[in-house]
């Protein structure tokens, strides 16, 4: 054996010892960790992504509502006659007599906090309202959510694996009408017809509010009940028509699929195909839609609680436009978009846990 052969024979023997990755869990290990590397920097992106839109919401509601051709010093006035003097007093004590660009900074910083002023017209800290109104927010438009979900997610499977029947054309054409109905007129079609009453149709349901305001203990439960009949009704009726819809197209788009066929070959009955491989992965889109629903639970439906009065955010939300309140409907925006953010955020961040094909 020569000298010049030594280097091959010595890379010989170290490729004989390194030899092929063992099997096993440890080689298993190796794409798990990278994995699990490609996740934490989707996630990172997209609650860097959360943390840049929530920035860009505040700035947006500081600059939008400024932009309202109105003085809210001589609205809050209530059109009375009042001097420069008051005027200017008024704007010292709110801060609008300050420059912009110190407004804005002392907006920013306070809102980071959780400080979003005084309320012109309430005379209140404005997270103490807002406070004060969600729990009728997240009452209404929570009920409406666990309903319209399920009822949108069981018809949808329905219509579905009934393709052409006459129950599946009714259940679409119905949902595709509602769909497309406004929210805010669907609620004054009810009150029409429910609360003042129509022909020989009573007036069985109260035009709004929360509650009759001389009810205690169980009675007060069921009072709260009787007026959430017509405005729970009115939010099921539209978001039910789009959880079905969604729900519907896929599995529609899971029926055609090579593994069904394979799973009734083996001898599975059509309700363990449909419950057992069918629906889970035709969940997918209708999970993603149930978590931007979800911020709206919080955002409440402005013209929904206006129209039934209901005493929540959205109803908040209107009389602070309406006087224009500042300080209220800045603090209410940033609320209502930090909702929705963080449910799509969160959406995002699980949605690769029930799919692995996104985001790895």
């Amino acid at each position: 054996m020569t000298a010049d052969s030594t280097p091959a024979l010595v890379k010989q023997a170290d490729a004989d010892t390194d030899g092929p990755a063992p099997a096993g869990p440890a080689a298993a290990r190796g794409p798990r960790a990278r994995n699990t590397k490609a996740y934490l920097r989707y996630v990172a992106a997209k609650i860097l992504g959360a943390i840049v839109s929530l920035f860009a919401v505040l700035v947006t509601s500081f600059f939008l509502f400024r932009l309202i051709p109105s003085d809210p010093v001589k609205q809050m006035t209530g059109g009375r006659r009042v001097s420069t003097e008051q005027l200017q007093s008024l704007r010292h004590q709110f801060g609008l007599d300050q420059p912009m660009w110190k407004q804005f900074t002392s907006y920013v910083g306070d809102a980071l906090t959780g400080d979003f002023g005084t309320s012109f017209q309430f005379h209140a800290p404005v997270m103490d309202k807002i406070v004060e109104a969600l729990p009728a927010t997240l009452l209404l438009t929570g009920t409406a959510y666990v309903l319209y979900s399920a009822l949108g997610i069981w018809l949808g499977t329905r219509t579905a694996w009934r393709n052409g029947s006459a129950s599946d054309r009714f259940n679409t054409a119905l949902a595709l009408t509602l769909y497309s109905v406004p929210a805010f007129w669907l609620g004054l079609l009810l009150i029409i017809v429910f609360s003042v009453g129509v022909g020989p149709i009573p007036g069985m349901f109260p035009t709004g509010g929360l509650e009759s305001g001389n009810e205690t203990g169980f009675a007060y439960v069921l009072d709260v009940a009787h007026h959430m009949v017509l405005p729970v009704i009115t939010l099921v009726a539209v978001g039910y028509a789009q959880t079905l819809l969604v729900m519907r197209s896929s599995l529609l788009d899971e029926m055609g699929s090579d593994y069904l066929t394979t799973a009734r070959a083996k001898g599975l009955r059509d309700d363990a195909v449909r419950r057992k491989h069918a629906v889970p992965n035709a969940m997918l889109p209708t999970f993603t839609l149930m978590f931007v629903n979800l911020g709206h639970v919080v955002a409440g439906q402005i013209l929904v609680e206006t129209v039934f009065s209901w005493p929540g955010l959205g109803g908040l939300f209107y009389q602070g436009l309406s006087v224009p309140d500042l300080p209220l409907v800045q603090g209410l925006f940033f609320v209502f978009a930090t909702a929705v953010i963080l449910a799509n955020t969160l959406a995002d961040v699980l949605y690769p846990l029930l799919d692995p094909r996104v985001g790895r």
